[in-house]
């Protein structure tokens, strides 16, 4: 050994044996302090391995390639095995990367993990959301664009407000722009929009006829705002033509469009043969009948107008203004009638009617109109209680006073009576009736000064009555007491 290195031993002659050199290991180097590193030319080999672990000194002693004795075989097999299973054990290890142990981490205090940090410091002059301007999706073309393809798909969406707007702007930047005025005008017509509508309509039907393009959907609408903005003088015509179109069945809802403008306009037989052409379209056309039974009331044809306003109850049973105008009929007739028997089955037919009037109507002049189908049937105490929810209100006229008086007189209820007729005289000073009304209460309740002062003051207003002359001089002898 020289400078701290160990040199391997030469070939040992035991290994020249058979004619085959055999080196147990090659030469290493030695490190002092360590075991030698060995490197055998058959690394795999048993008998090198064994070699190397019995080494007992400096002088490694070389093993011959002999079968070890039967009686140490079982030691023999296994040591073997044990150190073959260590050269495995030690051979892994060394391709093996150590494990490196993680760092551990700290467990939190709570479930919620760490506190937070603290909150950004907060500007109270900023507005509680920062919204920079973005274009929508969806936004309209620009204001100088004429393409009213995206205010129709506005208008199909229904967002009519939207459409008006933008396609009025569109006008605006186009005035001959046809399209624009009427999608415009449809816009405004189902915002029930009606002048604007019309005005809209107009100028895109102008526009229409300039270049012999005329659009009878146009046309339509145009008639119907007009009508439905109460422009009947300007519908008429239109609606003419409309329901005279060459090879087209007349629709029902112009008919009667067209009924009414007549009707409103003062052509009122006109009106009749139109509303008469509407029923024939459309036998359940309650608003025709309804004018239809007008005009027949006008004219005082009162069986054809019960006849005709029945049949617009029965199609309509919440048309308030038939129920009323049948009503008012039916007491017409009750009081024109030749004989007892007849006006009575007329009062009988104006309480029903009146009844349901008051279903779908409670004010005052309903409630009236019911109250005197009441009186004319004699039913004096159920008049009184219609009539007091009339004249629950200090705004109660002097004719629903008066009624709730005489019927209370009737009922034989003079201080009720009484209290009803003097509200009405202050309410309609110069009504005759409820002076009679109320002299004949104070009479009856032997109230005598007050009578007399009644008839007198009657006098004033009517100087020839005979019934308060004649009154005035049976009370003057009692007017003192």
């Amino acid at each position: 050994m020289a400078g701290g290195t160990v040199v391997a031993p030469a070939i040992l002659p035991e290994n020249r044996r058979r004619g085959r050199t055999r080196n147990c290991f090659a030469a290493s180097e030695y490190r002092l302090g360590l075991f030698p590193i060995f490197h055998t030319r058959e690394p795999n080999s048993w008998r090198y391995l064994i070699c190397k672990f019995w080494c007992k000194s400096e002088r490694i002693r070389a093993m011959s390639n002999r079968i070890p004795k039967p009686g140490n075989s079982s030691l023999t097999i296994f040591a073997v095995i044990t150190i073959f299973a260590a050269a495995i054990s030690l051979q892994a290890q060394s391709s093996r990367p150590r494990r490196v142990a993680p760092a551990p981490t700290p467990t939190p205090d709570t479930l919620l993990g760490p506190e937070p940090k603290s909150s950004p410091a907060t500007d109270r002059n900023a507005p509680l959301l920062d919204v920079k301007p973005a274009r929508p999706i969806g936004a309209a073309p620009a204001s100088t664009s004429t393409d009213t393809t995206h205010a129709f798909q506005l208008f199909q969406q229904k967002q009519y407000a939207a459409a008006a707007k933008e396609a009025k702007a569109i006008a605006m930047i186009d005035p001959g722009n046809a399209e624009a005025w009427k999608l415009a005008g449809f816009s405004e017509f189902y915002l029930k929009k009606y002048t604007d509508a019309s005005d809209d309509l107009q100028k895109a039907l102008d526009l229409q006829r300039k270049t012999d393009q005329e659009d009878p959907h146009t046309v339509d609408a145009l008639a119907e705002s007009y009508t439905l903005g109460e422009k009947f003088d300007l519908a008429l015509p239109l609606l003419v033509k409309i329901t005279t179109r060459a090879g087209a069945t007349p629709d029902a809802q112009f008919l009667y469009y067209r009924g009414l403008a007549e009707f409103k306009t003062g052509k009122t037989g006109d009106a009749e043969k139109t509303f008469n052409a509407a029923v024939k379209a459309n036998p359940k056309d309650a608003a025709s009948l309804l004018y239809l039974g007008q005009i027949a009331l006008a004219r005082k044809d009162l069986d054809t107008a019960i006849a005709t306003l029945n049949r617009a109850t029965v199609n309509d049973p919440r048309l308030a203004s038939a129920w009323y105008l049948l009503t008012s009929a039916y007491l017409r007739r009750a009081t024109s009638a030749p004989d007892e028997t007849k006006a009575s089955a007329d009062y009988l037919g104006a309480i029903r009617t009146g009844e349901a009037l008051t279903r779908l109507r409670s004010d005052e002049e309903a409630l009236g109109l019911y109250a005197r189908a009441l009186i004319g049937a004699q039913q004096y105490a159920r008049a009184a209680t219609v009539l007091e929810r009339a004249a629950a209100t200090d705004s109660a006229s002097g004719i629903t006073l008066y009624l709730l008086g005489l019927s209370y007189s009737r009922a034989n209820n003079f201080p009720k009576a009484i209290a009803a007729l003097e509200r009405a005289v202050a309410k309609t000073p110069n009504d005759v009736n409820s002076y009679r009304e109320l002299g004949y209460d104070y009479e009856k309740t032997k109230q005598y000064p007050k009578a007399f002062a009644t008839y007198q003051k009657a006098l004033t207003i009517a100087p020839d009555d005979a019934d308060f002359k004649e009154a005035l001089e049976r009370m003057r002898p009692f007017a003192k007491s």
